[in-house]
């Protein structure tokens, strides 16, 4: 009898899928061998996360509208949202601007900075990146202004430490898949880091990371990330989670702080945002891929939800998901993320 190769088992884990398209672009590290009294003042990355690890010594993270954050040997912090921000020796310290700073470059991706006086020596890895997938930028828009992680698991510092050795080895070799071997593993520190947050902050208990650790909504959500082009109904995603259509109906309104039909709408649009910007695919074809039956609905929705047209979006150097420049004019592509923290 012949055996068939059996189905893949499909993810049962909202929350834990939504961490899985949390994957890098556009990262870039540097090493940093800092010694006492220095400052270096971090302009701001628009749309990109920022991150600092201490492999020796410590230091001061200050992130505006937020509380001053020393850094000790071990420590991992995260600046989510591009914010400008500084990292000193002491607080008294002059900070001084990053691309003053001379460094040694590596690689296109790795490069090293000295710097300082004769002091007490730091040890920084610090990186910048860029999730652009929808559902990870969505997730980083509930993260606060500075996620830090100051005691990991037992044996976790000792993997840290291999980690950032890896991620230099690589840089340092440029063996081929050496930058995909250093994203993987720079996606591996990041959702740990957030991991953590999420399994020790009280803001990750409500909003749209608790719908998606509900037994029920959070299997409509997934349903509505792994499909969006599916004729989806208020009916049938109920049906799909087993509930009746006015249970379904206010449950995930209460809980994600949209309707359903709105948060299908929502996703549908940022996934034409990023397939616009990155595909060459038609308008048409785009919209017949997101489940719309003509190129004209699609567009009064794509309208609706962004103010203006998918067409001026279309190979727009200036476009991001956030922003596109319309005549000469910025337009803020607004997201609705944040009303669901």
């Amino acid at each position: 009898m012949l055996r068939t190769q059996p189905d893949i088992p499909v993810s049962t884990d909202p929350l834990g899928e939504a961490l899985h398209l949390l994957r890098l672009t556009g990262t870039l590290y540097c090493r940093s061998e800092l010694t006492a009294p220095w400052g270096v003042d971090l302009p701001a990355f628009e749309g990109c996360m920022m991150f600092h690890v201490v492999t020796a010594g410590s230091c001061w993270l200050e992130v505006e509208g937020d509380e001053p954050r020393l850094l000790q040997q071990g420590s991992l912090a995260l600046v989510p949202h591009g914010t400008g921000h500084c990292i000193r020796s002491s607080q008294s310290v002059e900070a001084k601007p990053l691309f003053d700073i001379p460094v040694e470059t590596i690689s296109d991706r790795y490069e090293i900075m000295r710097y300082g006086g004769d002091g007490e020596l730091t040890h920084l890895t610090c990186g910048v990146v860029r999730f652009d997938h929808v559902a990870a930028q969505q997730l980083i828009t509930l993260l606060p202004k500075v996620v830090q992680i100051d005691t990991w698991e037992k044996d976790v510092d000792s993997w840290l430490q291999s980690t950032l050795n890896f991620i230099a080895l690589e840089a340092k070799e440029l063996r081929p898949g050496g930058e995909t071997v250093m994203t993987h593993l720079a996606d591996i520190l990041i959702i740990q880091a957030i991991r953590s947050w999420i399994d020790s902050s009280p803001e990750a208990n409500q909003g749209w990371l608790a719908a998606l650790r509900d037994k029920q909504i959070g299997k409509a959500l997934v349903a509505i990330h792994r499909e969006p082009e599916k004729d989806w109904s208020v009916s049938s995603l109920a049906k799909e989670v087993g509930m009746s259509r006015s249970g379904f109906s206010a449950r995930f309104t209460d809980m994600v702080g949209e309707s359903a039909k709105r948060y299908l709408t929502q996703w549908r649009m940022q996934l034409a945002c990023e397939q616009l910007q990155e595909s060459i695919d038609s308008i048409a074809l785009i919209s017949e891929k997101l489940g719309y039956q003509s190129e004209a609905a699609f567009s009064r929705a794509f309208k609706r939800v962004f103010g203006v047209p998918p067409g001026s979006v279309r190979h727009n150097p200036t476009a991001t998901p956030l922003a596109v420049t319309v005549k000469g004019k910025t337009v803020k592509i607004e997201r609705d993320w944040n009303k669901w923290a």
